[in-house]
């Protein structure tokens, strides 16, 4: 690829495959790649702005990216020739900057935060989110307030407290941004949106009516990592450090209706089924790949040595794949774990998800290079809720009411 990979999607297994990246050596730029399936490359665009992850229309099987262009945030749809369809530039104040977005069919789900001094910050300003029509008008806008935080496990030291290790009093954010880990995930009529105090990680996720961008609840504050779509209203949350290391169900009414003892990338098959590899900021590893069960316990499956993960996908019999360690492993509904690929000097961090196409062939993208790796034995992709639209090859964390 002609840089660093931030991002991949298809709309069907046969391809095409839309990788974004870098424009090279400019971090500034984007460059869309579509490829077939054997990796041979069938054109590329570019556009100006940091590259951020594809994400493919199931309705119309058109790609979706973002970008900055003329003091100004855009979305635009390309088809599969690499023909520009449509660019929606969402109505949005001079000082906002878009921070992620999701297709609605021809609609637009996006989140805006205020830029100050050239950080992602409150100035005096909330992150709201909004629905946007093809041609960039308002739909609805939601401010979210994230005026005072705190969690048990946050601790302070200073002149204030004689030097002493104390836990950190509530405190006003001064600089926030959109979650790293999906910020925006649409399913039936509700929109979860979280937003994280920069520096210490603290976020919050906002469970919105996605008809009329009504408030309907948020999560205390806590230090929220990965997070999924578990059926229609329906979300995990998980969350990982200062001593947490849970995953919770929150309903469409915003309330947790189950809790379970660990935190996974999860997955969740067509029978709601969740597992996934445990996911702990610890080394060396303790996690493990485990099957998160309806009454609340879990179960253990293979160690997972090392620690940088790919957001793992899952096959119809239910063999969830994922590179992790210089290997590329595949572990069954029975928790047992064989190798389809090994690169044990590999060590580069930087990785994209996994996705799965036609004939079982397995794609992913470790720092500037795409892999496809084929004679994996796997099936097709499984239907779940998560990740979403065809095994999650279309990249864009929206389950569809049917």
């Amino acid at each position: 690829m002609p840089g660093q990979v931030w991002g991949l999607a298809a709309h069907d297994p046969s391809g095409p495959l839309y990788v974004a990246s870098y424009r090279g050596r400019d971090l500034l730029g984007t460059m869309l790649t579509a490829l077939d399936v054997s990796g041979q490359v069938l054109w590329q665009r570019e556009f100006e702005g940091h590259p951020g992850p594809p994400r493919v229309s199931s309705d119309t099987g058109n790609v979706w990216i973002a970008h900055r262009t003329s003091g100004r945030d855009v979305v635009c749809e390309i088809d599969a020739s690499g023909t520009l369809v449509q660019t929606i530039a969402p109505v949005h104040e001079r000082s906002e900057r878009l921070c992620a977005f999701a297709v609605l069919g021809q609609r637009v789900i996006t989140a805006w935060l205020r830029v100050g001094r050239g950080r992602l910050a409150l100035a005096g300003r909330a992150p709201r989110i909004a629905l946007h029509n093809n041609d960039g008008g308002i739909c609805w806008s939601t401010p979210t307030a994230l005026d005072k935080i705190s969690y048990p496990g946050v601790v302070e030291a200073g002149v204030d407290t004689g030097w002493e290790v104390r836990p950190k009093r509530s405190w006003a954010p001064t600089s926030i941004r959109a979650h790293r880990r999906t910020p925006i995930m649409v399913t039936g009529d509700r929109v979860a949106a979280t937003f994280e105090d920069d520096p210490s990680g603290i976020a919050v996720t906002f469970f919105l009516d996605s008809r009329d961008g009504r408030l309907v609840a948020a999560t205390p504050p806590g230090p929220t990592e990965h997070k999924a779509i578990l059926g229609p209203g329906q979300f995990l949350v998980g969350s990982q450090g200062y001593g947490a290391f849970s995953t919770s169900h929150y309903d469409a009414d915003g309330t947790i209706v189950r809790r379970w003892p660990t935190h996974t990338m999860p997955l969740v098959d067509s029978k709601g089924r969740i597992c996934g590899p445990e996911f702990e900021n610890v080394t060396p590893s303790r996690s493990h790949f485990v099957a998160l069960e309806p009454d609340g316990t879990t179960r253990e499956g293979p160690h997972l040595p090392g620690y940088y993960t790919s957001y793992p996908v899952l096959d119809r019999e239910g063999t969830a794949v994922f590179w992790r360690d210089g290997q590329l492993l595949a572990v069954t509904p029975e928790l047992q774990a064989r190798e389809l690929l090994a690169s044990p000097d590999d060590r580069r961090k930087v990785m994209s998800r996994t996705v799965l196409l036609e004939r079982g062939q397995v794609a992913f993208a470790l720092d500037d290079e795409l892999l496809l790796v084929s004679d994996t034995g796997l099936s097709t992709m499984d239907d779940g809720p998560w990740p979403c639209a065809d095994g999650g090859l279309h990249g864009n964390p929206v389950l569809q009411a049917e």
